[in-house]
């Protein structure tokens, strides 16, 4: 298996998910979100055949968005002088596995690889957490990957923001 990103010319093949809306993404939108400079999508293929794929995006997380006990620990866990109203963030947009890799841990796998990826000594933007809003079907999966909700009121949605704190990928 190999990550590729998707480019302009790359030909998507037959894909499903077994989810309308991250299967339209991939077919509809990833491409343009990518030449807007919105979001960047990477394949996971086999032999020619897409496993999964995600998207990653920038975005922050903010003294606005979480209350209480999560704040504090988050601007805690920064030392005096650089405890701000907001920390960058890279953002999963996307993630899904087709059905015909499901129950394979593809998902857990390639999940390890994004931390790790992400991890590298040679990526270009500087950020601590990655957050998603995981799909009310989907937070046990991240949830086995080590993210966390970041609040409360968001229960009652179709999706919770979670994130995961870099500093635990080792």
């Amino acid at each position: 298996m190999k990550l590729v990103r998707l480019t302009s010319d790359y030909e998507i093949s037959d894909f499903d998910c077994g989810d309308d809306d991250l299967n339209k993404f991939l077919f509809d939108d990833a491409k343009s979100s990518q030449e807007l400079r919105i979001a960047n999508t990477f394949i996971l293929e086999d032999n020619g055949q897409i496993v999964a794929y995600f998207c990653l995006l920038n975005d922050k997380v903010s003294k606005d968005e979480i209350i209480g006990s999560k704040w504090k620990k988050i601007k805690n866990s920064f030392p005096k002088g650089k405890q701000f109203s907001s920390y960058p963030t890279i953002k999963i947009g996307r993630y899904a596995v087709s059905i015909h890799y499901h129950g394979r841990n593809i998902g857990s796998d390639l999940m390890s690889m994004v931390k790790k990826l992400l991890n590298a000594k040679n990526v270009h933007s500087a950020f601590r957490y990655i957050t998603v809003d995981a799909y009310l079907s989907a937070i046990p999966f991240y949830e086995k990957n080590g993210f966390v909700h970041l609040k409360k009121r968001d229960e009652n949605e179709h999706t919770r923001l979670m994130f995961y704190d870099m500093m635990e990928v080792g």
